[in-house]
């Protein structure tokens, strides 16, 4: 039968196609292995009462998969990697960052409708982008709202919101990317750390070969520093805290937003990509 290495994932639709684009990979890499998609339920799926900082964080969505992985069940786990704690397990590396999808917040409405209705609330499963919202709609009622990509939209689709936020990235990959009303630029709304990449999560020494050829280099770098600078503002990832890395040749642009105390602040510094972790450190002080 060969090689078989078994794909934990998450088992919403989206968690589903991402993973799908990282087994393509794999199987352009390792063409005459076997591939097996392992799905489950997390905690952070199953609990949609409450919302994320009233019951752990984004965390949640890896509990079961991190089991998975640590027993033997799967071989590799593909995750969002803005759902990943910015302190990763060392038993449990991020081996690969793919090629990042959009990686900015949209809004979204009903089915048809071509202007957002301001009298009915928007939902937001995130605070970090419902007070960066609301600097940009001070007048705007935010709401939260849980459940997947799918799930929202159709409680938006039902009346129960005139609006919804979301990601970019989510919606391109499920295909719906004619949903989007509005593009907020990292100006207007700066993205979560890590948003709109996937990352490839093994054991701690576990498929090295592999792994090496799904990185990509560049993202990476820019990624782990959105990761850094967020861990430096001490948000999870549930706090108020945006991070966004842009490169360009040889210079990066450091995007970050802080909303820690209530207090929203953003900044925005400029230097070599090489000094990514000082120019990490230089945002953080002027977000502190």
């Amino acid at each position: 039968m060969g090689e078989v290495i078994r794909i934990g994932s998450r088992a919403s639709r989206l968690a589903i196609i991402q993973s799908q684009l990282v087994m393509a990979e794999i199987q352009r890499s390792l063409p005459d292995v076997r591939l097996e998609l392992v799905t489950m339920k997390t905690t952070g799926d199953k609990i949609l009462n409450r919302t994320l900082d009233k019951i752990g964080g984004k965390g949640l969505f890896l509990k079961e998969l991190d089991n998975a992985l640590l027993s033997g069940e799967v071989d590799l786990c593909v995750h969002s990697l803005k759902d990943v704690p910015a302190e990763e397990n060392p038993a449990l590396p991020i081996g690969a960052y793919s090629a990042q999808e959009s990686p900015g917040d949209v809004l979204v409405l009903s089915e048809g409708a071509s202007d957002w209705d301001a009298a009915a609330p928007v939902g937001c499963a995130s605070l970090r982008r419902s007070m960066q919202f609301q600097q940009l709609y001070p007048d705007a009622a935010v709401r939260p709202v849980r459940g997947n990509v799918l799930t929202r939209l159709e409680k938006l689709d039902r009346g129960e919101y005139g609006a919804l936020i979301l990601a970019e990235a989510g919606l391109k990959r499920l295909d719906l990317s004619h949903r989007i009303h509005q593009r907020f630029s990292p100006e207007q709304m700066v993205p979560a750390a890590g948003q709109g990449v996937m990352v490839t999560q093994s054991r701690a020494g576990e498929y090295a070969e592999l792994l090496e050829k799904l990185n990509h280099p560049d993202v990476a770098l820019c990624a782990k520093t959105e990761r850094r600078l967020s861990a430096l503002l001490g948000g999870d990832c549930s706090a108020p805290v945006g991070c966004h890395a842009r490169c360009s040749g040889t210079q990066m642009t450091l995007y970050g937003f802080s909303g820690m105390g209530g207090v929203p602040k953003r900044a925005v510094v400029q230097g070599n990509a090489r000094d990514a972790a000082v120019l990490a450190e230089e945002l953080a002080r002027q977000l502190a």
